[in-house]
């Protein structure tokens, strides 16, 4: 089973930019459906952006961040990661890394991070 750990993330600006990262370990990345989700305060947890690399890398984004958002992943460092543009304050949340070994990442994640806050403020 994977481990998966989330790294960077604070605060920042509306217009502004964040960066997150996540490490994994204990299990076979590179076979792994990868992405992230987002919880803001009092909201159900929801998907931001995903990539399938056995799937031919299909990247995937919730409409609110196609633009902004940039997702990538090394497998060779058994990292993804999360490049956040322009952000907003609804951007606002514990981001949690996630990912599947089987399936679509965004409909049956199986393995999550502890989660990172992302704070935007005006």
């Amino acid at each position: 089973q994977v481990q998966l750990v989330e790294s960077g993330g604070g605060s920042a600006q509306t217009g502004g930019s964040l960066a997150l990262s996540c490490s994994a370990s204990g299990g076979t990345f590179s076979s792994y459906d990868v992405g992230w989700f987002r919880q803001a305060p009092g909201k159900e947890r929801e998907f931001v952006a995903s990539i399938f690399i056995r799937r031919g890398s299909t990247v995937e984004y919730r409409d609110s961040v196609k633009g902004r958002f940039t997702i990538s992943r090394d497998n060779a460092k058994n990292t993804v990661f999360l490049d956040m543009y322009n952000l907003n304050l609804e951007d606002t949340g514990v981001y949690y890394c996630a990912a599947a070994s089987w399936g679509r990442v965004r409909e049956r994640p199986e393995h999550w991070g502890q989660g990172i806050q992302v704070s935007v403020s005006s």
